[in-house]
């Protein structure tokens, strides 16, 4: 079954490049862009469109399938995932430091920078 463009969870992205991102919001449709998971336990017919705009332009035809989607797609996920996973230990890492920073910079209170004038005694 093609990608059901009428669900409530698909979007659709066009960058500036003209490439064009379609998905399932709750990445539940591992062949995007092309199929959805027959059947779809999430699947919800949207009602309306409420708050957008729609342009006059056609969107773009969907790039042609490959030719074993099942084995290469979903590899092809799974390395990204990996990269993913692979990077979220460090950027934790990095917002605990910033965090931590910031917390320093705010132990000092509101009058932090008189103490550079007291006296030492």
């Amino acid at each position: 079954m093609p990608m059901r463009e009428e669900c409530k969870n698909y979007q659709s992205r066009t960058y500036a490049s003209g490439e064009v991102a379609r998905f399932c919001v709750l990445d539940l449709a591992p062949e995007a862009p092309w199929r959805c998971p027959e059947p779809c336990p999430a699947y919800q017919r949207r009602l309306a469109d409420a708050g957008w705009t729609h342009g006059s332009l056609v969107e773009p035809a969907v790039e042609d399938e490959p030719e074993e989607p099942g084995s290469e797609v979903a590899s092809l996920l799974d390395q990204a995932e990996d990269i993913v996973n692979a990077a979220v230990p460090e950027a934790r890492a990095e917002a605990a430091a910033a965090e931590r920073r910031r917390q320093a910079a705010q132990q000092g209170g509101p009058f932090r920078i008189f103490r550079r004038f007291r006296r030492r005694g």
